[in-house]
């Protein structure tokens, strides 16, 4: 399949071309030229069980121009080894878990399928770096999915003291190919400073650049799968009744993804974005003004995001603000509101929520109607902000090992050219 900038789609770019470029020349995001078709009779009729098969089925259109099946089913077999349950919460709710990969993370579907993907694509062992901006969570899937993997470096941006110490060592302590960088500032900076090595065309003819955020292609579709994934899993439990999705959302690659997913045929009745007091989208939704605002720190970390890089692909799946609103609602809500869901949540069903997917489970509750939100995160990650009463009662899986490793990072300032220099190893 062919790729178009989300700005301007009279030219067409290869899968290796948009996997490799990250953004689009003219500053846009990729997307599919065309939306694979599936339909909700299909996945009634597809007998798998498991997670890797569909996703094979979901993959093929987008990649097998370049790739060939086997490779395609050793992508998604190296991939995606581990499980999404759905499960039921209450009547009305049910909770898609995405935290089960190595990371504990939703990121873990795309950074593994990303990095595997980009490691078949680079067929003339190029030398790569991967520049990865994270809140949080996308650090430590970037960093898990592409360590050791050879000809690639990635090089992490972190915003200093504004991540959980779970999440800060699960990309601080690889070593090897992995390098990260502790900038003084925001979030919103270290997307910002990514977004302008892009645009250095100087520095991108002495190093082939790439991102690992979700505005790369590479990492964005494979999240669409889940959706799809989650809507077979839901009428087997539910027949007769649609769902509405409930999804965490920072710099909305998530949500977009979901769209995508509806886009081919699923038949979700609509999502909700659910955010934290970072309400760049929400207040769009309400008023049809999109006005980035400075992030502001909360205990739901991975979404303090004031500019989310995807609401280009919002606007470019929904076509206008009213198509948007008719798909899309949302809500936000203060720490406190997300601490006291957390601490109900645990008290009424023993359900253990970390802050991300509380605002998820908020936002489904707020509107009255029967769906599932996504767990984009294991509460493990987030234990210096559970509840004092819950803390306890949150184990680490056995297959975890981070609290007994050295960290390894390098500050830096939110200048660009500094964070240019140490590109170039000045």
């Amino acid at each position: 399949m062919k790729f178009v900038s989300s700005r301007n789609n009279s030219r067409l770019f290869s899968l290796k071309e948009t996997v490799y470029a990250g953004l689009a020349p003219d500053g846009g995001l990729f997307m599919p030229v065309k939306y694979p078709s599936l339909s909700l009779r299909d996945l009634n009729n597809f007998k798998s069980d498991t997670f890797p098969e569909l996703a094979y089925r979901l993959a093929k259109p987008y990649l097998e121009e370049d790739l060939d099946d086997n490779t395609i089913k050793n992508i998604i077999t190296e991939s995606f080894y581990f499980e999404i349950p759905l499960k039921k919460i209450t009547d009305d709710i049910f909770v898609l878990e995405l935290f089960h990969g190595p990371t504990l993370a939703f990121k873990d579907v795309g950074a593994r399928f990303m990095a595997r993907l980009m490691a078949e694509l680079n067929r003339e062992n190029e030398e790569i770096t991967v520049l990865v901006a994270t809140s949080g969570d996308t650090g430590g899937a970037v960093a898990s999915g592409f360590h050791d993997t050879e000809n690639i470096k990635v090089v992490v941006l972190y915003p200093e003291g504004k991540v959980s110490e779970f999440q800060e060592k699960q990309f601080t302590t690889l070593g090897g190919n992995v390098e990260c960088l502790a900038v003084d500032g925001s979030f919103d900076d270290c997307q910002r400073l990514v977004k302008e090595a892009f645009r250095d065309d100087e520095l991108r003819k002495r190093r082939k650049l790439t991102s690992a955020n979700s505005i790369n292609i590479g990492r964005w579709l494979p999240q669409s799968f889940y959706y799809s994934w989650g809507m077979m899993l839901w009428v087997r439990e539910n027949a007769g009744i649609l769902p509405v999705v409930s999804v965490p959302s920072g710099n909305y690659g998530n949500i977009t993804a979901g769209m995508l997913a509806y886009e081919s045929g699923i038949p979700f009745t609509g999502f909700i974005a659910a955010s934290n007091i970072n309400n760049t989208v929400p207040l769009y939704l309400r008023s049809g003004f999109f006005e980035p605002q400075e992030s502001v720190q909360t205990i739901s970390s991975a979404m303090d995001v004031g500019n989310p890089s995807n609401f280009e692909r919002m606007k470019y799946i929904g076509g206008s603000w009213k198509n948007i609103n008719e798909l899309v609602s949302a809500y936000e809500f203060k720490d406190r509101e997300i601490l006291a869901c957390m601490e109900s949540v645990y008290e009424k069903t023993s359900y253990i929520l970390d802050p991300h997917s509380a605002t998820g489970f908020l936002a489904l509750e707020k509107s009255k109607r029967k769906g599932f939100f996504i767990a984009t995160a294991h509460p493990v990650k987030f234990l210096d902000v559970m509840p004092e009463n819950i803390r306890s009662k949150v184990e680490l899986p056995s297959y975890v090992r981070v609290f007994n490793k050295e960290k390894s990072s390098v500050r830096i300032s939110d200048n660009y050219f500094e964070f240019r220099e140490y590109l170039l190893g000045k």
